[in-house]
């Protein structure tokens, strides 16, 4: 069973950064693939960022420029620069480990404007 704690989340004026945290109950993220959606309200989750096992990294076009995924071997980051009121939304983590994807339980992002 493996256990994803978001953190980091918060209210930020338009501009401004966040950088969010994903801590995992053990040492997957080197060898797993993991990333970050959001849920704005009355929307679809949607992919933000996502990072594969070889480390490769793909982005939502709203992302790009932005947003940095990254990691070690037991928390994935998100940074998120430049922060829109367009990105508020509640983020997710995810982490795929041998064929189940496992999420953690949100932490939301305001942007003011």
């Amino acid at each position: 069973q493996v256990q994803l704690v978001e953190s980091g989340g918060g209210l930020v004026q338009a501009g401004g950064s966040l950088k969010l945290s994903c801590a995992a109950s053990g040492s997957i993220f080197r060898v797993n693939p993991s990333g970050w959606y959001r849920q704005a309200p009355g929307k679809q989750r949607e992919l933000v960022a996502a990072i594969s096992s070889g480390g490769s990294t793909n982005y939502a076009d709203s992302a790009k420029g932005r947003f940095t995924i990254s990691r070690d071997k037991v928390t994935v980051y998100l940074q998120m620069n430049s922060l829109k009121p367009e990105d508020t939304a509640v983020y997710y983590c995810y982490a795929d480990v041998l064929g189940h994807r496992y999420w953690g339980q949100g932490t939301q992002v305001t942007v003011s404007s």
